[in-house]
C-alpha cells in the first residue's frame, strides 16, 4: 500500500510554532551576529542606513513567507512552488538553495569560532573540524532539533536585551553620519550584507510537519496562524534588534574605529566588552563578552546543524522524487540517508579549504539563498491556483522584482559567488541527468480512461477485509517472532491484521509530499512486508500492508491505530540499547503514552 492509498500514510503533524520559530531563530537570529559588522567594513559610521535597509528587507521577506506558508501546508519552500510550474524550474531553485546551505554552515562555523576568540589563522582549519563533528553527530539522527533550538534560542534574546540595556545609555545621534556614497554605491554595500534570510526556506518547508490550527479539518490541514504566530515573533526580534544593535555599535566613539574594523567578525563581543566595562568596570566587561561570545557560538554552532540537516533533507527529497541520483534516497539504520549527509559535509570543508576570510564567505552566500526566495515567490505570483488576494499577490510580484535586482547585481558585483553558484547548477544537473539515464525514465501520457484501469485506489478498494471484522495493527520494522503471534491471533479471533512497517526518515527539510512512494521499492520494507504477507496467507488470515516514511514512529503507529479503529496495537519489545534509546527514545513507551484507552497495547517480549 503506497501513500495514494492509504490515509494512514500521513506525516506525522508535531511540531508546534515555538519550535519552528526556535528553528527560524537559529538562522535568522544569528544575523545580528555578523550582519552589522560587515556593515561597519562596507560604510563605516555612515552604515546605519545599509542596516535598516536589511532589516527592513528582513521583515518583507518574512511577511511574504507568511502568505507561503498558509498557502502550501504541505511544504511550501522554493522546491514545492517552483514544481507547480515544472520540474526544471524546481530543481533550479533547490539547487540555489543548495549553494546558499553549504555556505551557511561553513560561514556560521568561521563565526562562531570568532566569537569563541580562535586565532584567524587557525579558524578555517577548526571550523572544517566542527562542521566534519555536527556531520557525525547527524549519522544517527537526532530527532529533538527544535527542542535544542529553543534552548539556545532564548538566553540568545537574553543577551540581545542586556546588550540593549547596556548601550541604552549612552546611544548617540551624534556619532552618525550620512552615507557618503551616491545611490549605485549604496545599493552594492546594501547587497553586500544581506545574510542569513535561508531559515525562512527552512520552516516553509516544515510546515508539512507542523501541527494544523485549531479547528482546521484532518483531511485538509491549515496552519496559516501556526505559520504566522512562528514567523512574527522572530522577524520583529530581528529587525528592531539588530537596528537597536547597530545604532549601539554606531555610538561607540570614533577613536575606536581601528579596533572596531579588527573585530567586526565578532562585533557584539565588542559591544559588549566597552558597554560593560564602562558601567562596571573593565572585569566586568570581559565577563560580559565571554558570555556573549560563548552564547552567540552555540547559537551558530546550532545553525551550522541546521543547514546541514535541512542540506542532507533536501537531497534526499530530490532523490525520492527522481531529480538526484537513486543513492541519495538510501537510509542508515538511523534513518538518516547517508550519501546527501557526506555531501552537505563535504562540500562545506571545501569551500573553507578554499577561502582564507569571512568576507569572502559572506560574498558567496547571498546570491544562493536570494535567488532560491526569488524563484518561490515569483513562483507563487504567477500561480493562479494559489488562494492570494491581489494584494498578496501583488506584493509577492514587488518582492521578487526587487529580489531580482538584488540577484543581478550579486552576479554583477561579485564573480567568485557567480562562479560558486554556476558550479552547483551545472553539477547538479549533470547528476540529475546521469540518475535519470541510469533509472531508465521516461514519460507516458495515457487517457484517463485508461489509467483510472489501474488505479492503484481500486485495487485497493478490492483488498481491503470486510468492515465488521476484528482489526489488529502490527507494527514491525524486521521480521521477528512477534509477527508469527500476531498471525495467530489474527486466526484464532477472525480479525484483519494490519501490517505496518515505518521507515524512519531523520531529516529535517521535507518539501513537497511524495506521492509515488511505495513499500515495493523499498528493499527492508518489500523484505518485511512480503514475508509479513506470505505467513498471514498461508495461514488464511486477511492482511494488509501499510507503508509509511516519518520522523516520528511512534505518531505515525498511534495515528494509524485511530484511523484504522483497530481493537488491538500489537508491538515486539523495543531492541535499542542505552545508546540507541538517549537518541531515539523509547517507541514501545512513547505509544503507550499516546495510544487511545479504547485500543489495547500487546507488548511481545
Amino acid at each position: 500500500m503506497d501513500e495514494r492509498t492509504a490515509t494512514t500514510a500521513r506525516r506525522p503533524r508535531d511540531l508546534d510554532w515555538p519550535r519552528a520559530s526556535a528553528l527560524l531563530y537559529g538562522d535568522w537570529g544569528t544575523s545580528k551576529a555578523y550582519v552589522i559588522g560587515l556593515a561597519f567594513a562596507a560604510a563605516g559610521y555612515g552604515s546605519f542606513p545599509i542596516i535598516l535597509a536589511v532589516c527592513g528587507l528582513t521583515a518583507l521577506v518574512g511577511v511574504n513567507y507568511m502568505i507561503v506558508c498558509r498557502c502550501f501546508p504541505d511544504g511550501g519552500g522554493v522546491y514545492s512552488a517552483a514544481r507547480e510550474h515544472g520540474r526544471v524550474l524546481a530543481v533550479i531553485g533547490a539547487l540555489l538553495l543548495v549553494a546558499d546551505l553549504t555556505v551557511t554552515a561553513a560561514l556560521s562555523g568561521w563565526a562562531a569560532l570568532s566569537y569563541l576568540g580562535v586565532p584567524t589563522p587557525l579558524i578555517g582549519i577548526v571550523t572544517a573540524g566542527c562542521v566534519v563533528a555536527v556531520g557525525v553527530l547527524n549519522f544517527f539522527g537526532p530527532r529533538h532539533s527544535g527542542s535544542l533550538a529553543v534552548m539556545l534560542a532564548l538566553p540568545t534574546v537574553i543577551v540581545v536585551v542586556g546588550l540593549i540595556l547596556l548601550s541604552g545609555p549612552e546611544l548617540t545621534m551624534a556619532n552618525l553620519e550620512p552615507a557618503h556614497e551616491n545611490f549605485g554605491q549604496f545599493w552594492v554595500a546594501f547587497v553586500g550584507v544581506i545574510l542569513a534570510l535561508s531559515g525562512v526556506e527552512a520552516v516553509a518547508n516544515l510546515t508539512g510537519t507542523m501541527k494544523p490550527d485549531r479547528g482546521s479539518p484532518p483531511d485538509q490541514p491549515r496552519v496559516g496562524r501556526n505559520a504566522f504566530k512562528a514567523i512574527l515573533p522572530v522577524a520583529l526580534e530581528v529587525t528592531v534588534g539588530t537596528a537597536l544593535l547597530g545604532w549601539a555599535m554606531l555610538s561607540l566613539p570614533h577613536t575606536l574605529t581601528g579596533e572596531m574594523t579588527a573585530r567586526q567578525d565578532d562585533m557584539l563581543r565588542f559591544i559588549g566588552e566597552h558597554y560593560a566595562g564602562l558601567l562596571f568596570g573593565s572585569a566586568a566587561g570581559q565577563i560580559v563578552g565571554w558570555v556573549v561570545g560563548v552564547i552567540f557560538a552555540l547559537l551558530l554552532l546550532s545553525a551550522v546543524n541546521t543547514a546541514i540537516a535541512a542540506l542532507t533533507g533536501l537531497l534526499f527529497t530530490m532523490a525520492r522524487d527522481g531529480e538526484m541520483p537513486a543513492v541519495f534516497a538510501r537510509l542508515n539504520r538511523f534513518g538518516v540517508p547517508t550519501a546527501p549527509l557526506v555531501v552537505a559535509v563535504v562540500i562545506p570543508v571545501v569551500i573553507l579549504f578554499a577561502t582564507d576570510n569571512f568576507n569572502d564567505l559572506a560574498g558567496l552566500y547571498a546570491i544562493g539563498v536570494v535567488g532560491a526566495i526569488c524563484v518561490n515567490l515569483g513562483s507563487c505570483a504567477l500561480n493562479k491556483n494559489l488562494p492570494l488576494h491581489w494584494a498578496e499577490r501583488g506584493l509577492m510580484g514587488v518582492t521578487f522584482l526587487l529580489l531580482a535586482a538584488v540577484e543581478v547585481t550579486l552576479a554583477k558585483t561579485k564573480p567568485d559567488a557567480l562562479f560558486f553558484v554556476s558550479c552547483v547548477l551545472i553539477l547538479g544537473f549533470l547528476l540529475r541527468a546521469w540518475s535519470q539515464r541510469r533509472s531508465g525514465m521516461t514519460t507516458v501520457t495515457l487517457p484517463a480512461a485508461v489509467a483510472s484501469l489501474v488505479d492503484p485506489q481500486v485495487l485497493a478498494a478490492l483488498r481491503a477485509p470486510p468492515p465488521d471484522a476484528p482489526r489488529i495493527l502490527l507494527g514491525l520494522n524486521a521480521i521477528t517472532p512477534v509477527l508469527r503471534y500476531a498471525v495467530d491471533e489474527a486466526r484464532l479471533r477472525g480479525a484483519a491484521l494490519y501490517v505496518l512497517y515505518v521507515r524512519e526518515v531523520a531529516v529535517l527539510y521535507h518539501g513537497r509530499p511524495q506521492l509515488t512512494l511505495r513499500w515495493q521499492n523499498d528493499p527492508r520494507a518489500a523484505a518485511v512486508l512480503g514475508a509479513a504477507i506470505k505467513l498471514a496467507h498461508e495461514a488464511g488470515v486477511s492482511v494488509v500492508p501499510v507503508f509509511a516514511s516519518s520522523r516520528v514512529p511512534p505518531a505515525i503507529i498511534v495515528e494509524t491505530a485511530c484511523t484504522l479503529g483497530v481493537d488491538f496495537v500489537i508491538l515486539g519489545a523495543s531492541q535499542r540499547g542505552r545508546l540507541g534509546t538517549l537518541l531515539k527514545g523509547d517507541l514501545v513507551a512513547e505509544v503507550a503514552r499516546d495510544l487511545p484507552d479504547t485500543i489495547e497495547l500487546v507488548i511481545h517480549g
